[in-house]
């Protein structure tokens, strides 16, 4: 499982997506991986589509707990 965190970098006016491990391709080379994605300004497509994909997996993982929870009373 890959966690996920949302940046805005002020200098580059812009977000990025941070991982835990690095699991991105670069831009300058496919073959390495980098921790970090990067998305452009806000209200991009890409920064759209990261952001509704966290908004979904913490949806997931909140019912995950809640199951959990349900199971163990």
């Amino acid at each position: 499982m890959y966690f996920f965190i949302l940046h805005f970098e002020v200098r580059n006016l812009g977000y990025k997506l941070q991982a835990a491990e690095s699991i991105f391709p670069m831009a300058t080379n496919n073959e390495k991986k980098t921790k970090y994605k990067y998305l452009g300004r806000a209200g991009s497509s890409a920064h759209i589509d990261a952001v509704e994909k966290l908004t979904r997996r913490n949806l997931i993982d909140e019912l995950e707990r809640v199951i959990q929870s349900l199971t163990e009373s």
